[in-house]
């Protein structure tokens, strides 16, 4: 189910994206992308609507994903 991002605290928002952003990683290669950089690019995405706020009722967790890979 997908959870309307502007619902949440920004408190609980900035955590989700920061432990996805952990997660990913923030190695790319050549060129340096920091970590703080990278919690942009994802805010931007879900501003975008190219990333989407799920949550799974089956596991009981909330996951970033992009949106064309949703499948609710």
């Amino acid at each position: 189910m997908i959870i309307p991002w502007q619902q949440i605290s920004t408190d609980a928002l900035s955590g989700i994206i920061e432990e996805f952003v952990m997660r990913e990683g923030t190695d790319y290669g050549e060129a340096e992308i920091s970590f703080e950089e990278k919690k942009l690019d994802v805010q931007r995405q879900l501003n975008n609507g190219d990333v989407v706020l799920v949550y799974s009722e089956l596991h009981e967790t909330v996951n970033l994903m992009a949106a064309n890979d949703f499948k609710g």
